[in-house]
């Protein structure tokens, strides 16, 4: 593969989960940072799920690798 990596972890969506792409392929959605890791790892990139959240060339739109539910008014 040419050039860096390029994930991008969007923002919730309203019915939970995120939807993860990599080079502008969607691979799925994630619920949480152990599936960002096996769709990375699916993908060809060996991650352990704990390190996933301080990787600089992860991309989280929105809000950071805390937040995978949907947005609740209170």
């Amino acid at each position: 593969m040419a050039g860096p990596i390029r994930v991008t972890v969007h923002p919730p969506s309203p019915s939970g989960g995120r939807r993860v792409r990599v080079d502008g392929e969607i691979l799925g959605l994630a619920h949480n940072t152990a599936d960002v890791a096996e769709f990375l790892r699916r993908a060809g990139l060996e991650i352990d799920a704990a390190d996933v959240a301080g990787v600089p060339w992860i991309d989280w739109r929105g809000v950071g690798p805390e937040r995978w539910g949907p947005e609740t008014e209170g």
